[in-house]
């Protein structure tokens, strides 16, 4: 085998240096935000070529969903030279196996790669990877992250996370925290400062893009791509407009459990995908959102666990869990028993019987479109108040406003609208249970507040005019 040297016929552009200096000296954690065309994918292709022969492991590039990595990272050609990018940044002459497929190369030294989706990243080849890059990881599933970064953490393994703003979601919050982050690598690269465009090109392109999209998505867009601004909005989304104003107003606070109150919970169900859940109250004139929960590949017995240590850490009462239609056909694996039959009646889990709530405090939503389910979501969202716990992530990568916030329509690239469905992706699961809580709500009977009472020294002299005349007119009655 003739001697190749890597990165192979590659050296990095003047913008891409820090970023390659960085990864060179042994970095484990780099955050990339940086604008269209200034070859985040590229780098980090040359970056794994490396690092693949001097640790043998697997390797992984993740985009945000799997069909489109195909078309992205595996088929893509360079158009400056015509070539695959793999083939550039993996030399043929270096690998012992190909699976297109699979999207999956073998090294000479052992080593693998392979490219997949982060919304499905429990089913790539290699249970550790020893370096996983998350391309486009704005768009991402924030559940990938926290399913590797133990794996890397363990091992010594590096992640490099590269993308464009898309609102304020999971992808800014873990860039801020990267600043702060002891030797972490974390830059913002615009058009405007790596010079790979000329004024004259960008101010083309935004003009372009404005004929194209409209005056507000195309300023949007260009905002966002070129010069890395978290602060265009997501556009199609169906609440990041409510979603801000909440934050505005201060709706989202501590939220305490009143403890005279039920506490209901809205489940969102998925084995597969997560399952969401939001706990919530419904005093008089409002309604209180307790909490946020998601979950990815847990069987009932978790979540029954997790809803009873819920309810006495709060110091709550139960009230209803508020279930989708499909709760009655749905498993999750329990010898065939339905959801609702295993939340009802419980199970059994290592040797320990997990207790089920009743049927009393179990109720299936009836079953509306998604269109009238978000206008239910609408019309509630003025009386919400959300807990701070709500705004944090709980250990699955991101907020439940995160995902309200970025819930939006799907976009059709062919004909340049919005489609009248949602796009399905990460966010999907906490919004849909959400419209369950926005369905559901309206069950609950809510009794106005009774007023307290009053000592005679608190009254106007109206007010005690007025009790003493009712009195006497009580005892004329009498």
């Amino acid at each position: 085998m003739p001697e190749i040297t890597l990165p192979h016929n590659w050296q990095p552009r003047p913008h891409q240096r820090k970023l390659w200096a960085y990864l060179e000296s042994g970095g484990r954690y780099a955050y990339e935000i940086a604008h269209r065309r200034w070859g985040k994918d590229d780098v980090a292709l040359r970056w794994t070529g490396c690092a693949a022969f001097e640790r043998p492991g697997s390797y992984w590039h993740l985009l945000p969903e799997a069909a489109h990595a195909r078309k992205a990272i595996w088929s893509a050609v360079n158009p400056h030279t015509g070539k695959r990018r793999i083939d550039e940044a993996f030399p043929v002459a270096l690998r012992k196996t190909t699976r297109e497929q699979e999207m999956f190369i073998e090294f000479v030294n052992g080593a693998t790669w392979q490219v997949g989706g982060s919304d499905r990243f429990n089913t790539l080849v290699g249970s550790s990877p020893a370096g996983v890059v998350f391309s486009e990881w704005a768009l991402a599933n924030p559940a990938a992250w926290a399913y590797v970064r133990p794996i890397l953490l363990e091992n010594g393994g590096w992640s490099m996370f590269i993308t464009t703003p898309r609102g304020h979601n999971h992808a800014e919050r873990m860039y801020k925290a990267a600043l702060k982050m002891p030797g972490a690598h974390a830059e913002i690269s615009t058009a405007t400062h790596t010079g790979i465009f000329t004024p004259e090109q960008l101010e083309q392109e935004r003009l372009a893009l404005i004929a194209e999209f409209g005056e507000d998505f195309g300023s949007a867009m260009f905002e966002q791509e070129y010069h890395c601004s978290f602060d265009a909005a997501v556009m199609g989304s169906y609440y990041g407009a409510w979603v801000a104003k909440i934050k505005a107003e201060g709706r989202i606070c501590r939220v305490p459990v009143e403890p005279e109150l039920p506490v209901h919970f809205a489940f969102d169900l998925g084995r597969t995908d997560d399952t969401s859940i939001w706990p919530f109250q419904v005093p008089w004139r409002a309604i209180h959102v307790n909490g946020f929960h998601s979950s990815n590949g847990q069987d009932v017995a978790f979540y029954l666990d997790w809803l009873w240590k819920w309810l006495q850490a709060h110091g709550a009462k139960l009230g209803k869990l508020y279930l989708p239609h499909d709760a009655k056909a749905k498993t999750l694996a329990s010898g065939g028993k339905s959801v609702q039959e295993q939340l009802v009646n419980g199970v059994e889990k290592d040797g320990q019987r997990i207790p089920g709530v009743g049927w009393d405090h179990v109720e299936i939503v009836p079953s509306l479109s998604v269109q009238d389910g978000i206008q239910a979501v609408r019309e509630m969202l003025p009386r919400c108040w959300f807990d701070e716990a709500c705004d944090v992530d709980d250990g699955a990568g991101f907020s439940g406003m995160e995902a309200l916030g970025q819930y939006r329509r799907e976009w059709d690239e062919d004909k340049k609208v919005f489609r009248e469905h949602p796009l399905h992706d990460w966010c999907s699961n906490p919004a849909d249970a959400f419209r369950m809580l926005a369905v559901s709500h309206k069950t609950q009977k809510v009794e106005p507040p009774k007023p307290k009472p009053r000592w005679e020294t608190q009254l106007t002299i109206d007010e005690l005019i007025a009790r003493r005349t009712a009195k006497r007119r009580e005892m004329e009655n009498a």
